[in-house]
């Protein structure tokens, strides 16, 4: 445990969790429980069942309905693990009142909810801290190491795919209206993170891409690591399972990047290429708790022709969440952060804006040229 400055040891960073969804309850509290630096002083959830859930849980704390009624003292950090469209709700009301929230990714759905994201941060004088499990692994943290010795980074390539890894299929992940998008906002939100631990924070000049969703409801391609919340019998999703990008920094950097959360793949596979003036750079992988995953995470350095495996430390899946819960008391108080997430959070949004706005002007594109009559032929 962290001591204070005195030489005492600390007191555990007080949380409320906002939230008792498939995070909340498969990822978050199950590591909060455990961790010596957190104690669970408050829960949000508004359903019937939450009640339920905090005992299957082990959690002792009070339960409110709204984050509204969480009083301002009763904790020193909210995590807000709520369906999508509420991130940036909930999160902005919380700062706005002078409560700490770490936020799930998606931070927000729009650069509009990043600049509010912002501004609550400022009059609420708290402090927003994001979720980026994936720069914490043990693999990303070897190839990060890796690149510094490329030299001149000239283009990356990301992606992660699934086989078959449809989440919360027919629920709210898959309802645009809730999520905001598919695999895009949510895959693609982890691999541009990772590309910012990388490159270091940067803009894009350029952005296109294309979207499809041949597998969204298709039965067997939901995700088996969430069957319960996966057995709904509702209406068919409107998001995209699948989606492409081409971007360019503004230091004139490629990237190429593929987020889908099913395939014809037979293995989930998170591979990210790194070329540079002195060399290329591989990880291969499976980001997440999916158990149809790669047997071992690798990375690779060639260099003229010879390549060499990297060393990678082994560790149980999700540790990089238990890093990131290492890092959190630290990160949450320094003043020097405020601000931060939300400018990383409004760059991330802007290029998926951009690359969802591509994808939709071909597709209009195809269908506006649907309705010219090819030449030479009898209409």
């Amino acid at each position: 445990m962290t001591g204070a400055a005195d030489g005492t040891a600390a007191a555990p960073v007080r949380i409320a969790m906002v939230g008792l969804g498939w995070a909340a309850t498969s990822i978050w509290l199950p590591r909060l429980r455990r961790h010596p630096r957190y104690t669970v002083t408050a829960v949000v959830d508004p359903a019937p069942g939450a009640p339920e859930v905090l005992d299957v849980q082990g959690i002792d704390a009070p339960l409110f309905t709204e984050a509204g009624h969480l009083p301002a003292d009763i904790a020193d950090l909210a995590v807000v693990a709520v369906p999508n469209h509420l991130h940036a709700t909930v999160a902005a009301g919380l700062l706005s009142r002078g409560i700490p929230v770490f936020l799930e990714k998606p931070v927000c759905l729009s650069s509009e909810e990043a600049h509010a994201l912002a501004a609550a941060e400022e009059a609420g004088g708290a402090v927003l801290l994001a979720g980026s499990a994936a720069r914490h692994r043990a693999d990303v943290t070897v190839l990060r190491e890796t690149v510094e010795k490329l030299g001149r980074v000239r283009h990356v390539d990301l992606e992660w795919v699934r086989a078959r890894g449809v989440p919360d299929a027919g629920g709210w992940f898959t309802d645009s209206s809730l999520a905001g998008g598919g695999a895009l906002l949510d895959l693609g939100w982890h691999l541009l993170d990772t590309l910012t631990s990388l490159l270091g924070p940067v803009g894009f000049g350029q952005a296109v891409g294309t979207v499809s969703s041949d597998f969204l409801n298709d039965g067997s391609a939901r995700a088996a690591w969430r069957d319960a919340e996966s057995a709904r019998d509702t209406a068919p999703g409107d998001v995209e399972d699948t989606a492409r990008g081409f971007l360019i920094t503004d230091e004139g950097v490629s990237v190429a990047l593929r987020a889908c959360w099913a395939s014809h793949a037979g293995t989930d596979v998170t591979r990210i290429r790194v070329e540079g003036s002195g060399g290329t750079a591989v990880l291969e992988c499976t980001f997440g708790f999916s158990p149809n995953r790669v047997a071992r995470s690798t990375v690779t350095r060639t260099v003229d022709g010879l390549t060499t495996e990297v060393p990678v430390r082994a560790e149980e899946i999700g540790a990089e969440y238990v890093r990131q819960l290492d890092a959190l008391p630290v990160l949450l108080a320094d003043p020097a952060l405020r601000g931060r997430a939300a400018e990383d959070a409004a760059r991330t949004i802007g290029v998926i804006e951009r690359v969802y706005g591509s994808a939709r002007a071909a597709r209009t594109g195809r269908a506006a040229q649907a309705l010219v009559p090819t030449p030479g032929r009898q209409s």
